[in-house]
This record gives C-alpha cells, sequence and structure tokens, in this order.
C-alpha cells in the first residue's frame, strides 16, 4: 500500500491513525501505515500484551460464533467487522451451518476495499459500508436488506466496537439495534475493562486512540453489562473472555483480563 497525502486517490487519510488498520498490525497484518504503527507502538508501552489481547479476542469471536450458529443461528450482521484476517466470521459459522449468511458493516475505506475484495466472495457473504452509531443505516443497507432476513433470528457482533461509543450514545444506538430484532436474535460484545489495570495505563491508551477518529472509552463491568440491556446473557454472563466457553480444541492465548465479553438472547 503507497502512503499518500490526506484523503489521497484511494480516499485514504494517512494522517490519523485508524483503529481498523491498528487492529491489523496488533493481529500481525500488513495492511496498515506507519502512522498506525506508531500508534500501536504507543500503545504496547502502556499495554505490553495488547497482541495477545487482540488473538484472545479473537479466539473468543469464534467460540461464539460457533455457539450462535449451534443454537439455529442462521445469519450474522458483523458490525465494525475491521480487515480480513484467518478465521472470518462466515467462514467459522459455514463449518457448521453451511448456508449461514453473513453482512460484514464497516465504515473504514481500507476495510471496505479488502472485505469486498476477499470476504464477499459467494452469495452468501456481503459486505456494508456503514457507521454502528447509524443503525438505521446498518440495518436498512441494501446489502443486509439482500441477505438478512428480519423474520428470522440474527447473531449481531460488536467485537471489540462498543467501546467505542460513548455512554450518551449507548441507550440509543444499543436500543434501536434490540428493538430491529426478532425473538431469538443474539448479541456477542466485548468491551476493554478498567478493572485489575493501572489508571495510569488506561489514560495512556485512551490518549492514544483520542488521536485516531474513534476514542476508546475504558469502564467496569457495571456500566459494560448496560449495552447488554434488554438481552438476557447466556451463562456465564460478561465475563472476562478467556472465561467465557473455553474450547481446549481451540486454544486461546494467556488471559489478559483486559476484555469483557458476552453473549446475550433477545427473548
Amino acid at each position: 500500500m503507497v502512503e499518500q497525502g490526506r484523503n489521497g486517490p484511494t480516499g485514504i487519510d494517512v494522517t490519523r491513525p485508524s483503529v481498523a488498520r491498528m487492529y491489523d498490525y496488533y493481529l500481525g497484518g500488513k495492511d496498515n501505515f506507519e502512522i498506525d504503527r506508531e500508534a500501536v507502538r504507543q500503545v504496547e508501552k502502556a499495554m505490553p500484551e495488547i497482541r495477545r489481547l487482540a488473538q484472545e479476542n479473537r479466539a473468543f469471536l469464534r467460540r461464539a460464533v460457533r455457539y450462535m450458529a449451534r443454537k439455529g443461528i442462521r445469519q450474522f450482521i458483523d458490525i465494525g467487522s475491521g480487515l480480513p484476517t484467518v478465521g472470518n466470521t462466515h467462514q467459522i459459522a459455514q463449518e457448521i451451518v453451511p448456508d449461514a449468511r453473513v453482512v460484514y458493516v464497516d465504515n473504514d475505506p481500507v476495510v471496505l476495499q479488502h472485505g469486498r475484495a476477499i470476504l464477499a466472495t459467494d452469495d452468501n457473504t456481503s459486505v456494508a459500508a456503514a457507521d454502528m452509531r447509524r443503525p438505521a443505516d446498518v440495518l436498512g443497507h441494501p446489502e443486509t436488506v439482500k441477505l438478512i432476513d428480519f423474520n428470522e433470528p440474527i447473531g449481531v457482533l460488536m467485537i471489540a466496537m462498543v467501546h467505542f461509543l460513548t455512554l450518551d450514545e449507548r441507550g440509543p444506538i444499543m436500543r434501536q439495534l434490540h428493538d430491529a430484532l426478532p425473538s431469538g436474535s443474539h448479541l456477542t460484545a466485548t468491551h476493554v475493562t478498567t478493572e485489575a489495570h493501572s489508571p495510569d495505563a488506561v489514560a495512556q491508551i485512551e490518549a492514544v486512540y483520542a488521536r485516531t477518529p474513534t476514542p476508546i472509552y475504558f469502564r467496569g463491568h457495571g456500566e459494560i453489562a448496560r449495552f447488554f440491556d434488554g438481552f438476557d446473557l447466556v451463562d456465564p454472563g460478561l465475563v472476562t473472555i478467556d472465561a467465557w466457553r473455553p474450547d481446549p480444541s481451540d486454544p486461546a492465548p494467556q488471559a489478559t483480563k483486559w476484555l469483557y465479553g458476552g453473549v446475550g438472547r433477545k427473548a
């Protein structure tokens, strides 16, 4: 990828770090720029285990998607899907439900370019350009409407996404998503936590993300749980992601305890 000036021919702003490209670098990907790598180096000073956290988060995603597929979910909306990597949502779901349908949603131009080339490879997989802060755009996007039947249960993923919402945004956005989903739908989310971690480290990481278009907010268990209002959390509830249904056949890295995660079901 050639680094160009602000909003160059590809429309990609390389003057500010991107959370999607930073996450790609955490996972060892190559779809990032030096400004993203420098931001990651700043995060690593406060959280040396950040790369392990990203791998742990992906392992949780795999377990959650398998859980939902085994519970009969045949269609998924992956909000803030990020850059393609090994073990994407449709690949995991289709191991269990071969005709599972997946819509990947993101608003990062690099993600959209790569997603359309790599992820949208069959009639059951598509990519939608939309922002989670506008649920109506996510749910009403032509690619979503084409693949998702809102009369049947849906699995919504917001993996490492809800911590980019302010508390003022939380209620309206999550209510809109909840109200649009049919009974039997599931919400899966992970969120960074302040608990058991140095306030200085949290402040340093928040300061790095404040330089991106998408600030991050670390929170405690109680505030994170509110993102699941209206959903019944399945066992074991909202826990650090290492404790959520560990799978010996798909081991995760050593626990970092930086993320809470859960899966909620709409009655």
